[in-house]
C-alpha cells in the first residue's frame, strides 16, 4: 500500500450517485433475465442494482442456479445497457459537487461496480475529469461491494486513512461498503432506495441528490472533518 499524505477524499459512487441510470439498469437487466429465461421482478433488480454483476445475479437467481448462464446474462445487460451509453445523463448537481469539493482541497476518487467502455460512458457523463484524481473500478479489486475492497482501492488512489473520507452512494451496498472500510458513509436518494434502509445500512446523512448535498455542504460532514 502506498504511504499516506496528509489530506481529505471525499469517495463517490457513480451510477444512482452521479449519474442517472438505475432505472435504465433495472430495466436492462429485466431484458437480460427474460431473455435467459427468467422471470425476475423489476423491484427485486433496483433493489440489487450495485452489486457487481456476478454477485447481482447469483443474489437474484440464487448459489443454485445454473452458472453457465451467468456470463449470457452478463453480456445481454451490457449490450442492452450500452445502447443507451452516449445519452447518460449527470445528477442535477454533480459535476458542481466534485468542483465544489475540489475547490475546498478534496480529492475526488469514484469507486464503482462499473468498468471498460461502461464507466468511460459514465466519466463523459459527469465531464468533470479536471477534477477526479483516480477510478476505482471493477476491474481494479477482487471483490466488489458490499465488500469493502473498492472503498480500499479509492482510499489508496487518494493517498488518505479511512478516517479522512467520506464516500457517497445511493444504495445499502454503498453504505454497507463504506461502514466495513472506516469511512463516514453519507447517502443520496438520487436512486430510488428508501431513507430507511440506507439509515439503517449506516448512513451518517441522507440528502435528496447531488445539488442538494451541495446545497447543505457547509452544515456536512465534510465541513465538520474541514474543521478538524
Amino acid at each position: 500500500m502506498s504511504a499516506r499524505r496528509a489530506g481529505r477524499a471525499a469517495l463517490f459512487d457513480v451510477d444512482g450517485t452521479l449519474v442517472d441510470t438505475n432505472h435504465l439498469h433495472v430495466t436492462t437487466w429485466w431484458e437480460a433475465f427474460r431473455q435467459a429465461g427468467h422471470r425476475v421482478s423489476t423491484h427485486a433488480i433496483h433493489r440489487s442494482i450495485g452489486l457487481g454483476s456476478t454477485d447481482l445475479i447469483e443474489h437474484l437467481l440464487g448459489e443454485d442456479r445454473d452458472t453457465d448462464q451467468d456470463e449470457q446474462i452478463s453480456s445481454a445487460h451490457k449490450a442492452l445497457y450500452g445502447a443507451y451509453s452516449d445519452r447518460l445523463a449527470p445528477l442535477d448537481g454533480a459535476h458542481d459537487l466534485l468542483h465544489a469539493l475540489a475547490d475546498r482541497g478534496w480529492r475526488n476518487v469514484l469507486a464503482t461496480s462499473a468498468g471498460g467502455r461502461e464507466l468511460d460512458a459514465l466519466r463523459r457523463a459527469i465531464d468533470a475529469d479536471e477534477v477526479i484524481v483516480g477510478t476505482a473500478s471493477a476491474d481494479d479489486v477482487a471483490d466488489g461491494k458490499p465488500a469493502p475492497d473498492p472503498v480500499h482501492r479509492a482510499l489508496e488512489l487518494a493517498e488518505v486513512a479511512a478516517d479522512d473520507a467520506v464516500f457517497v452512494g445511493d444504495t445499502v451496498w454503498d453504505m454497507q461498503a463504506a461502514v466495513r472500510a472506516g469511512v463516514r458513509p453519507v447517502a443520496l436518494l438520487s436512486g430510488g432506495i428508501p431513507r430507511a434502509d440506507l439509515t439503517e445500512a449506516g448512513a451518517e446523512a441522507v440528502y435528496k441528490d447531488p445539488a442538494d448535498l451541495l446545497a447543505r455542504l457547509d452544515d456536512s460532514v465534510f465541513a465538520r472533518l474541514e474543521e478538524r
